[in-house]
Formats: structure tokens, C-alpha cells, sequence
């Protein structure tokens, strides 16, 4: 029996990941015509259209969904067990990874990062992209090398983990702010008027459910998606802001921040990869770079 083609599978692992005949094409470094005749020797071989015309675009078929990640995880596979292993060599390491980060970490824990990394792999680039939802696509379908934040429920079973650091909320409010002055008490906290930061556009959070347990409520004025706008507002108003410690050191600079006076739990900030990276030594390598500087 004849063995089809397994250049097709790296092929169909572009297409299905591009859903576009001319950005397919220019991964592959090949025409559109030479791809377009290769998604019809796939639709031959596979029995199905694969992708078919949706207005100016590209949609996946019921088929080409269900394969996508195998595909994905068959040429990922396929490129290790054909990529030699040797000793790292840092010094002529050129490769380009790309972190999702939590709100903060590049402002406060970037300049370390890049420092280190330009010292021990000149010729390795840090591209860092920022977090806007919690799902781990991007870990399992390659486009993320490393991401930073705290696991939950949308972080896929297959993904690893390691404790980075633990992180306490704090209050933070513009200089010479009422709040600077005297005693803090969960009264005085709430009866100010707050901005919430959150990605997913919730006014409540863990702040209010500790001041729910003390008969208490805050008034949310404002809400942004992230801790830089959240302080960026409170450091030109009388908002109060309520953000990590850790996340928002450089951030806070010349405001005044305050313990919260509410039992708020702390946050265990991750490092996540897919497994598959778990043995690639550059990965390893990058792996505890990013360790050690958050450690430091």
C-alpha cells in the first residue's frame, strides 16, 4: 500500500489554521495558484471541501474543525521527532517567542526579562502579546510560547503550570487624596467611589464580595478592562483603584497605596505552557529566565 503524501499534512496544517488560500501561501512560500492546487488534491484525497466560500472569506467544513488540533498536534510531532537534540547554544540561538501576559507584568517584570535575555541569547526576540481572554488556544495551537496569569477554569487540562509568585491586592488613590490621611476602615474604603478593572466587563469581584461579607457595597463609578487604565484614572481623580501589588509597582509611582482593609485572597500568578515544549531546551531555558526575574 502506497503512503500518501505527508507533505499534504503540513499543507492542510496552514490552511486550517490561516482559513485563507493567500496567507496560507505565503507560510508555505508558495504561489496561491500552487496552494489553491494543493487544497484540491487535499479535497481529493480527504473527500471533502475542507474550506469552502463564505463571502470574501474562507469557513472550515464539520470535518475540517474536527481535525484541526490533531492535524496541528500530528506536524507539531512530526517537526520534534525530526529536530536534533544537542546542547543549547545560546550564543547562536535565533528564535523569536511570543508571551500572553497578565496586565502589568511587561511594565514591572519586562525590563528584567529582556535585560537577561539579551545578556545569555542576543539573537533571541521577545514578543509579547497581551491577554484578552483566559482560554488556552493559543498555548495548543503554537501561537503562544509562554503565558503569565492565574489558572482557572478556562485553562486546558493538558497545560503546565508553575507557581510564579503570590500577589495581594492593594487600594490606591491619586497623591493628597482623603484616603492618604488617617485610618482606613472598610466604612471609609467603600463609602468612596471606585473603578473596577476587568477584561470581562464585571463591575463586581472579589472587593465586593469581602465587603458583602461586612454588610457593606462600594459604588463602582468606572470600569475599564485593565489595571493600567484603572490607576491611569485614579491618578487624575478621586477614584479609588484596587489592583496587585506585584503587577503594579512600576505603575503606582508617586500615588499613595494602602493595604485593602478586607480579607481579600491573594492571587497565585502561573506560568503555563503546553507540554509538548516541555522538553525543548530553549524552552527550558526561557522557562527559568522568567522564574528567576520574577523571583528576584
Amino acid at each position: 500500500m502506497a503512503l500518501p503524501d505527508l507533505h499534504l499534512l503540513v499543507a492542510l496544517d496552514v490552511l486550517l489554521s490561516e482559513g485563507s488560500v493567500a496567507r496560507a501561501a505565503r507560510r508555505l512560500q508558495l504561489s496561491p495558484s500552487a496552494t489553491s492546487r494543493t487544497l484540491a488534491r487535499l479535497r481529493e484525497t480527504m473527500g471533502d471541501p475542507l474550506l469552502v466560500r463564505a463571502g470574501r472569506g474562507l469557513v472550515p467544513t464539520p470535518r475540517a474543525l474536527e481535525l484541526r488540533d490533531r492535524v496541528g498536534r500530528l506536524v507539531e510531532d512530526a517537526a520534534a521527532v525530526l529536530r536534533p537534540v544537542g546542547t543549547l547554544d545560546l550564543a547562536g540561538l535565533a528564535r523569536t517567542f511570543t508571551l500572553r501576559t497578565s496586565e502589568g507584568f511587561v511594565e514591572n517584570f519586562g525590563p528584567g526579562l529582556v535585560a537577561r535575555v539579551g545578556r545569555e541569547a542576543p539573537g533571541v526576540r521577545l514578543h509579547f502579546v497581551a491577554k484578552t481572554e483566559r482560554d488556552s488556544a493559543g498555548l495548543r495551537d503554537g501561537s503562544i510560547d509562554l503565558e503569565t496569569g492565574v489558572v482557572g477554569a478556562a485553562t486546558g487540562p493538558e497545560v503546565r503550570a508553575q507557581a510564579l509568585f503570590r500577589d495581594r491586592f492593594l487600594g490606591v488613590v491619586r497623591a493628597g487624596h482623603p484616603l492618604g490621611q488617617g485610618r482606613i476602615t472598610p466604612e471609609r474604603f467603600a463609602a468612596g467611589r471606585h473603578v473596577a478593572a476587568s477584561r470581562r466587563g464585571l463591575a463586581l469581584g472579589p472587593v465586593d464580595q469581602a465587603l458583602e461579607q461586612l454588610g457593606l457595597a462600594r459604588q463602582v463609578a468606572t470600569l475599564v478592562g485593565g489595571f493600567a487604565a484603572a490607576l491611569a484614572l485614579a491618578r487624575g481623580s478621586d477614584l479609588i483603584a484596587s489592583v496587585p501589588e506585584r503587577h503594579t509597582g512600576n505603575l503606582r509611582a508617586g500615588m499613595h497605596s494602602f493595604p485593602l482593609p478586607l480579607p481579600v485572597p491573594e492571587i497565585t500568578v502561573s506560568l503555563l505552557w503546553h507540554p509538548r515544549l516541555d522538553a525543548d531546551p530553549a524552552h527550558r531555558w526561557l522557562r527559568s529566565c522568567v522564574r528567576e526575574v520574577c523571583s528576584a
